[in-house]
């Protein structure tokens, strides 16, 4: 028989239970089994390690026993490894010297292309790191979209993924577009390009159109090839930039691939991805747009089209980042990081 001091002791029982905060190594990426390409981005936190307090945190892979350490309760940085299957070893240390580990396989493909398992940039490439930490950056509102933009750019310490990102932060209307680029070579000569950057988007990513991430060259003969990608988010898909006129009377126009799925307001906030593009010409400023990649997933385009543009401009290679805005007004931030791009 159930008496009244039975209801009594199991209200107490139940008045006394507590919710224990999150134990161990969460990874929010990569996820157990995905293919990623090298450097791929790791995401990790933790609260608390066998009731003690998390004061840093690392990685190591399979049985090495080179740890990264870290201080702190999360980790947000790109991870280097050689190609293959790993096992990346992701760990937390405890205020009174206790240790908590999660393990998460990787697939790491390392400059090589998903299609054909080939690597993609060669050993004499020509490579510039850490562009958008260059002093001579530029903006202005694109005359070309709809609308009105300003902008402001900063070098800042945090978010980054090595202490030096690039901070976009963008007010537009009517679906206003700001470009942000800079100068960083005067070869003519190269015909191949493959573009490698981290990007960082806040809340305001619902305020933004499309992200653009163009490389433009100017060739022996003063043409101007310009190699135009962008995360569409009005189709939902890549885009590439086509001259449907000639040199003399050019037409841009944004081609969208149908079906290659990129949105930039589908992407996760307060974390970095990483986007890379592969694209060359040919004399006569044809483009050939191979793949993009968002966060080690490969895309292929192989579209082959005229990008050649009569601009007058000397001889350069610039690279430039656009966000466009989305509706009425509004405001964005974004940062990017670890901008690379190599040539040859």
């Amino acid at each position: 028989m159930i008496t009244m001091r039975d209801f009594s002791v199991a209200a107490s029982l139940v008045m006394t239970l507590t919710v224990p905060a999150l134990a161990g190594v969460t990874v929010n990426n990569p996820v157990s089994n995905a293919g990623v390409t090298s450097p791929f981005p790791l995401s990790a936190t933790a609260v608390t390690c066998s009731s003690q307090n998390v004061t840093a945190m690392g990685y190591s892979f399979d049985s090495s026993s080179d740890t990264t350490v870290v201080q702190g309760s999360s980790v947000e940085t790109a991870v280097g490894s050689a190609a293959g299957v790993h096992t990346l070893h992701v760990k937390a240390w405890g205020d009174r010297g206790s240790a908590c580990v999660t393990d998460v396989v990787v697939n790491v493909r390392s400059g090589t292309s998903l299609t054909t398992g080939d690597s993609i940039i060669p050993s004499n490439a020509d490579v510039v790191s850490d562009i958008q930490a260059m002093g001579n950056w530029e903006k202005e509102h694109d005359d070309g979209g709809p609308g009105s933009s300003s902008g402001s750019m900063q070098i800042v310490g945090s978010p980054s993924m090595n202490g030096s990102s690039r901070q976009f932060v963008t007010q537009y209307s009517s679906g206003g577009d700001e470009r942000y680029s800079v100068t960083y070579s005067d070869d003519t000569s190269a015909h191949n390009f493959f573009y490698d950057a981290w990007v960082y988007l806040t809340s305001s990513s619902t305020d933004i159109g499309n992200i653009e991430m163009d490389t433009n060259q100017v060739m022996p003969d003063g043409k101007t090839v310009i190699f135009g990608v962008q995360c569409d988010g009005y189709s939902g898909n890549w885009a590439y930039t086509v001259n449907k006129g000639t040199p003399d009377h050019p037409k841009p126009t944004w081609v969208s691939k149908s079906g290659t799925n990129c949105n930039p307001r589908a992407w996760s906030t307060y974390t970095w991805h990483h986007v890379q593009a592969y694209y060359s010409r040919d004399d006569s400023g044809w483009v050939t747009y191979h793949s993009v990649w968002l966060d080690g997933a490969e895309t292929t385009l192989n579209e082959k089209v005229n990008g050649a543009f009569d601009l007058g401009w000397g001889p350069m290679i610039n690279t430039q980042f656009q966000v466009d805005g989305l509706g009425s007004g509004g405001h964005s931030t974004v940062y990017l990081d670890n901008l690379t791009v190599s040539r040859w």
